[in-house]
């Protein structure tokens, strides 16, 4: 079982940027499809991005452009590479673990959120 903790949370100004990691223990991440998700007070949760064990991407239309996802097997650790910050970027993060091997169910299960494992999040806060 792979256990998941997330770093990088900050409160930062409009515009601005910030690098969330995930470090991953019990378990190698290139097993399995990696994962952001937000949720802000008061939402739901949202799948912001997701990479597959061959180094597919995928995104929300939300982060397009902004928001870029990789993986390092060597170090376990996931990363969310985040610019054009805004308000509306305001959330906790939780970096998830799937199970599949399949470009298919790595993006299906960023929509679902359909992952097997968890982050306990950290914070992420946008101002002017």
């Amino acid at each position: 079982q792979v256990q998941l903790v997330e770093s990088g949370g900050d409160s930062v100004e409009a515009g601005g940027s910030l690098r969330l990691a995930c470090a991953a223990s019990g378990s190698t991440i290139a097993d399995y499809c990696m994962g952001w998700f937000r949720q802000a007070p008061g939402k739901e949760r949202e799948g912001v991005t997701s990479i597959s064990t061959g180094g597919a991407t995928y995104y929300a239309d939300s982060v397009q452009g902004r928001f870029t996802i990789s993986r390092d097997n060597a170090k376990n650790t996931v990363y969310l590479q985040m610019t054009s910050l805004g308000p509306t970027d305001t959330a906790t993060y939780y970096c998830a673990a799937a199970a599949t091997r399949t470009n298919t169910g790595c993006r299906s299960r960023l929509q679902t959120a359909g992952f097997d494992h968890w982050g306990q999040g950290t914070q992420v806060t946008v101002s002017f």
